[in-house]
């Protein structure tokens, strides 16, 4: 029972998460740009939309890691939205609400996740202005 709970936990906040982006993402490209179909706008809109939902989703958790020991968001949502480029947010929301900074694994975790987004990045920019 106390898995299937688990399960059930980590199914909600990862799809209530992700939606969340996508909606987010599509509401800018609908109200802040011309409705151009470039990559870059949808990369600038994904990316505003995720560090936001990335943001509240690691408060929200601080929050509730005061309230409560019961109803949590599971780390594996904080990871994902972190890996889907939420990065700088969550970065900037455990300084801000010194939240996930001592356990060791979600930290190694953390870090291995910004690495190779960086790492991404760097092949990118290669990509588009060496080539």
């Amino acid at each position: 029972m106390q898995k299937m709970r688990w399960l059930f936990s980590v199914r909600f906040h990862l799809i209530a998460a992700l939606a969340l982006c996508i909606l987010g993402a599509a509401g800018l490209w609908w109200g802040l740009t011309d409705r151009q179909h470039t990559w870059l706008r949808w990369l600038a809109c994904w990316m505003l939309a995720c560090n936001v939902v990335t943001f509240v989703y690691y408060g929200l958790d601080k929050w509730l890691a005061m309230r409560t020991f019961f109803f949590r968001i599971p780390e594996v949502t904080l990871h994902t939205l972190a890996a889907v480029g939420g990065s700088p947010a969550a970065l900037l929301a455990m300084w801000i609400f010194r939240h996930k900074t001592i356990k060791a694994s979600f930290r190694i975790l953390f870090w291995v996740i910004v690495g190779a987004q960086i790492a991404l990045s760097a092949y990118v920019a290669k990509l588009l202005w060496w080539n």
